[in-house]
């Protein structure tokens, strides 16, 4: 956002400001204004991911059975003569001792390796404040830019998932019939002249008789799901109004936060310093960004410098981002040793307190 102060010599510049149809309409002399912006809002929707798809078990029960016994006649009825005496005969009878049957045999489902690919954040573009144009004809270095609507892709995760290739069978296997055996004696010739009756004989035979053949029953597994937050654009923010605010707020102010010697992980006493400090200013701006600058002293390598107050000026980005800051209006820059307060540059000795001031971060608003 781009500060405007107008002093005593707002009559002189009018005609230039009205030129630029960008800038307030009607300011204030000696206020300072910024430009907001309304943020993409975005909720998270829910998305239920099948991870292992329903399938049914089988289990089976055998064939059952039961012992039967049966009255046979071992031998037949006849008639004795006195005179011819009656033949016989003996053979041998066969009956079904325990009848087929069959047993079944299961074949389990096979399941499989796969993937599901899901967009958790969906592409966006927003207005960015491009550099200055190099013909511009103004001495004011805020004049001339041009605004750039620049595109994000959108962002996707894989979730692995299991699927399946074959459902669980059964295979069937038959059990074969048991037979048996008695001896029977039958009539051959019949008594002749005078006849006897003589009664026939019986015996018992124990034979095994199917019941109730083997049988399978399904137990059906349902399917397991895993829930996937997704961020959804739900409204789409844009260009708004200016806006008068404390010209303090457009110029660096400290946010005195004691990191630890090379760490760049918030304190307790860090983040309860963010949630009184940051969050008001930006609860009372809405629409407005913030720069958050991290700094070091001349101690260390430049690299090493610069790379450690990025990752500071992010940890606070990153927290405000985790206490519903859209992410859109946060700035995250780190300027290592190149913005120095003091003389203590490489070399230069100073004490412990010099040093200090040049270890520091700040907020301002911008454009």
């Amino acid at each position: 956002m781009r500060k405007i102060t107008l002093a005593v010599f707002f009559t002189f510049l009018g005609a230039a400001l009205h030129a630029q149809q960008d800038l307030p309409a009607d300011p204030k002399p000696g206020k300072c204004y910024v430009r907001c912006t309304t943020p993409d809002v975005y909720e998270n929707k829910t998305v239920k991911v099948e991870i292992t798809p329903a399938y049914k078990k089988l289990k089976t029960y055998p064939a059952e059975y039961k012992t039967v016994t049966e009255k046979v006649v071992i031998k037949e009825a006849s008639k004795r003569l006195k005179v011819i005496q009656a033949k016989y005969e003996t053979k041998t009878v066969t009956f079904v001792k325990k009848q087929g049957a069959s047993s079944l045999k299961i074949i389990p489902a096979k399941l499989g390796n796969g993937s599901e690919t899901v967009e958790v954040k969906p592409a966006f573009a927003q207005w960015e404040l491009g550099s200055p144009a190099p013909d511009c004809a103004s001495g004011n270095p805020d004049d001339c830019r041009y605004w750039c609507y620049k595109g994000y892709p959108a962002e996707y995760t894989t979730v692995p998932v299991k699927k399946l290739e074959t459902d669980a069978t059964t295979q069937s296997q038959s059990i074969k019939e048991l037979g048996g055996t008695f001896t029977q004696r039958v009539v051959v010739e019949p008594a002749k002249v005078i006849e006897e009756e003589i009664p026939a004989e019986y015996g018992t035979i124990t034979k095994t008789v199917l019941v109730k053949d083997a049988y399978s029953e399904e137990v059906i597994v349902p399917a397991t799901y895993e829930e996937v937050s997704q961020e959804v654009l739900a409204k789409k923010g844009g260009l708004t109004t200016w806006k008068e605010v404390e010209c303090s707020l457009v110029e660096y102010s400290a946010l005195p936060i004691n990191w630890n010697l090379g760490s760049a992980t918030l304190t307790t006493q860090a983040k309860n310093l963010i949630d009184t400090r940051l969050l008001p200013v930006l609860a009372s701006n809405e629409g407005a960004k913030m720069e958050i600058a991290s700094h070091t002293d001349a101690r260390g390598s430049k690299t090493n410098n610069k790379a450690l107050s990025v990752r500071r000026a992010q940890s606070v980005v990153t927290y405000l981002i985790s206490k519903g800051v859209n992410a859109s209006r946060l700035v995250a820059n780190g300027y290592g040793e190149t913005r120095l307060k003091n003389r203590c540059a490489d070399g230069v000795t100073c004490t412990e307190r010099e040093h200090a001031a040049n270890r520091r971060t700040e907020f301002r608003l911008i454009q």
